[in-house]
């Protein structure tokens, strides 16, 4: 039978890798890089996606050991065990889990400010300026809108 402490050192490995491409993730957001931030997206989701398999792994191996099959299972069958090193493992994932949160919430603010200012820009293309009643503007599917002078007519 597979002890549920048999995927920390690969889920430890796969979450500094993670930490490492979301502080990698913070400079480009504050860069505004694009380009680069596409890059980065797929290799995450493979972080992410093994991770989510090593955990249903341990969530496996801690139902059959007799403990909940869930992150609250660890505790209890690690004061079981009495292991040291396995203990030692977890909390070490337990502080890189805490702050790939950290790192994700940080990112997160920076994309919201990201597409608050893309709104404002756009919102600002959108409208038009005094002294510009003849300009014309495309839309996302290259139409043109305008603000010239529309013929109203006002019937009393």
């Amino acid at each position: 039978m597979t002890q549920p402490s048999a995927t920390l050192p690969a889920e430890h490995e796969r979450i500094g890798a993670l930490v490492e491409l979301m502080k990698q993730e913070q400079r480009l957001l504050v860069a505004a890089d694009a380009d680069g931030l596409g890059e980065l997206t797929p290799r995450k989701v493979v972080l992410v996606q093994e991770l989510a398999q090593l955990s249903r792994e341990r969530h496996a191996a801690l139902g059959r050991a007799g403990f909940a099959a869930a992150e609250a299972g660890m505790a209890p069958w690690l004061a079981a065990q009495g292991d040291d090193a396995a203990r030692g493992e977890w909390d070490r994932l337990l502080a890189r889990t805490a702050e790939a949160k950290e790192l994700n919430r940080v990112n997160g603010m920076l994309i919201n400010r990201q597409m608050a200012h893309n709104q404002t820009v756009l919102t600002a293309l959108r409208t038009p300026t005094a002294g510009a009643a003849d300009s014309t503007l495309y839309g996302a599917k290259g139409q043109t809108f305008g603000s010239a002078p529309s013929r109203r007519f006002v019937l009393g």
